[in-house]
């Protein structure tokens, strides 16, 4: 059975958009022709293009602020961190300056402390020495005690007045040691000097004053104020 063919007739009234069919109608140029009656698409005016321009402009400025911005905050923090440890370096140095020189003031001052503090013991033992002259006694016992008991030969040598005194009113144990009593010039008054076959004791003011200043770190030496130490030269 053949397959009836469309007969149906169009009226005009329902015809909006037709064209003549041609063979070259299927062509490039055909297809990019616009359909009839489609009107084309409205172009931008000059103050909607600038509009458009400004826009561009405001969004590209923004991006490029927010960008900055963002640097900014990096190499601030960069900033702050060069800038503490140069400040931190710079006061560690100050600090370590200001201990060394506290260091060499507190050496300064404990220098001179010992040196007042000796020349104070100095005037004491000066005081004791003119107003005491008992304490001689003991010095001389605690020189003879230092010996062995197997020492022989034993002298004590003494300053003149230390010798009378020790001779009219002392009370050392010389006999049981077998030792005696010599006078001596160049001894000076508070101090000893005790001989024996198997050494000496250097009992003299001068060796006890020396370990004495050493004891609080200051090398000093006993000097007179009427002149210098007996047996040394004056110049």
């Amino acid at each position: 059975m053949a397959t009836p063919l469309y007969s149906r007739f169009i009226p005009r009234e329902e015809l909006h958009s037709f064209s003549a069919w041609s063979p070259d109608s299927f062509t490039d140029e055909s297809a990019a022709a616009p359909a009839a009656g489609v009107p084309p698409a409205p172009q931008p005016t000059e103050q909607e293009r600038e509009a458009q321009w400004q826009a561009q402009i405001a969004e590209a400025r923004q991006a490029g602020y927010k960008d900055g911005y963002r640097d900014g905050l990096v190499a601030l923090d960069g900033f702050k961190q060069s800038y503490a440890t140069q400040v931190t370096a710079q006061v560690a140095a100050v600090a370590a300056s200001f201990r060394a020189q506290l260091d060499a003031m507190e050496q300064q001052l404990a220098q001179g402390l010992s040196r007042v503090a000796v020349e104070i013991a100095r005037q004491v033992v000066r005081s004791e020495l003119s107003t005491r002259p008992e304490l001689i006694q003991a010095v001389a016992q605690e020189a003879l005690n230092a010996l062995v008991h197997s020492a022989r030969h034993i002298r004590v040598r003494l300053h003149p007045d230390d010798y009378q005194f020790l001779t009219q009113q002392g009370q050392l144990d010389l006999d049981s040691r077998g030792a005696r009593l010599v006078s001596d010039p160049d001894i000076r008054r508070g101090g000893c000097i005790v001989e024996s076959d198997i050494g000496l004791i250097d009992a003299s003011l001068e060796t006890r004053w020396r370990r004495a200043a050493a004891a609080l770190g200051h090398d000093s030496h006993w000097q007179d104020d009427d002149g210098p130490t007996p047996g040394e030269d004056s110049t």
